[in-house]
């Protein structure tokens, strides 16, 4: 946004990209306190999957970077419910899927997909993946998201369509390629999987997993009739907004406050 644009910003709006009244992301005096509040914010998108319904037995994964060992990510243990995981409960995975910190196992597919996204995509520091219902029949269409409405268009030309199913994916050579297809975008849709969301913290990664759901479902309770999605200039107009990264940290906070009300105990250690 142009400096000349900021100036003349009408007094209601806040000075941001958007307009809103957003607040920046913490900055932290040490690793450790990085480290504890990334681990904390991974395990309430854990809890928060629990509660609305994101679990499909063993399936699913979300992860973090480390912020010290950046060849090493924090993801949720195998076998344990994201409705009953606690912070105490992750686990640190290193490059060969070692677990060095936790007393649980790694899920395969776990590691074969994110070791690869974290270290395909230096901006990822986050990653979650799930087969939710309204994704894998989305996906089953082979069909990504239309932009029918301005959530959606946070998506616009930032998905991709990932078609080559090889059974669950346990290989390093389809974590890979699943790493390398998505190429730098904040989503990638599996046929006869699910779907994968990247961004900057889990924050932004777990909001656009709950956003690209939410408008799978729009767009196919929309196929009943004639949607009209919106044109290609109204399409960027509004992923401009609603696909602004700080705001969909933010977005997130108030996700973030909703567990901690009502599900405290993850927190311990």
């Amino acid at each position: 946004m142009s400096d000349t644009a900021t100036t003349d910003r009408a007094s209601y709006l806040a000075d941001t990209h958007t307009g809103l009244p957003l607040p920046t992301e913490p900055v932290f005096a040490s690793v450790e306190e990085d480290r504890r509040h990334r681990k904390q914010r991974l395990t309430a998108a854990l809890r928060l999957f629990g509660k609305y319904g994101y679990g499909e037995g063993i399936s699913g994964h979300i992860s973090v970077r480390d912020p010290e060992h950046e060849d090493r990510f924090w993801v949720n243990p195998f076998g344990v419910s994201f409705s009953r995981v606690k912070v105490g409960d992750l686990i640190l995975v290193d490059s060969r899927g070692r677990v060095v910190e936790g007393r649980h196992r790694v899920n395969p597919s776990a590691f074969v997909i994110h070791s690869a996204i974290h270290r395909l995509h230096p901006g990822a520091t986050a990653a979650a993946h799930g087969h939710t219902p309204y994704s894998r029949a989305l996906g089953a269409l082979g069909r990504l998201l239309e932009p029918l409405d301005q959530e959606s268009a946070a998506f616009y030309q930032d998905q991709v369509f990932y078609g080559d199913y090889e059974g669950p994916s346990i290989s390093l050579e389809q974590g890979q390629d699943i790493a390398r297809r998505m190429d730098g975008k904040r989503a990638v849709l599996l046929r006869h999987h699910g779907l994968i969301t990247a961004g900057g913290t889990v924050d932004e990664a777990v909001h656009w997993f709950f956003t690209y759901e939410a408008a799978a479902q729009v767009q196919l309770l929309a196929a009943v009739g004639e949607a009209r999605p919106m044109n290609h200039e109204q399409a960027m107009a509004a992923r401009d907004g609603f696909g602004d990264r700080q705001l969909g940290w933010f977005s997130f906070q108030l996700l973030w406050d909703e567990i901690v009300h009502e599900q405290p105990d993850f927190l311990e250690e």
